[in-house]
C-alpha cells in the first residue's frame, strides 16, 4: 500500500513538472511600413545581391503582394 502511494505521488510530481514548463514567446512587430500601390513614373531598377529593387528620389522599394514597400538597405 505504501509503495503504491509512493509510486503514484512520484508519477504525479513528474507529470506536473514535465507539463508545466513556461515558455516566453517574443513576437517582434515590424517597424512602420509604408506601402505604395504604384511606383513613381521615373523609377530605376537596381539589383543588389541578386535581388531586384526599384529606386526613385533616394528611396528604394521592394515589390510585395500588396504593392511596393520602402526598404532600407
Amino acid at each position: 500500500m505504501m509503495r503504491t502511494l509512493f509510486i503514484v505521488l512520484l508519477s504525479l510530481i513528474l507529470f506536473l513538472s514535465l507539463n508545466s514548463c513556461a515558455r516566453r514567446v517574443v513576437v517582434r512587430q515590424p517597424a512602420n511600413v509604408t506601402v505604395v500601390k504604384t511606383l513613381p513614373r521615373n523609377y530605376k531598377v537596381v539589383r543588389i545581391n541578386g535581388k531586384r529593387y526599384y529606386t526613385w528620389n533616394g528611396k528604394r522599394y521592394r515589390k510585395t503582394r500588396n504593392g511596393y514597400v520602402i526598404v532600407n538597405i
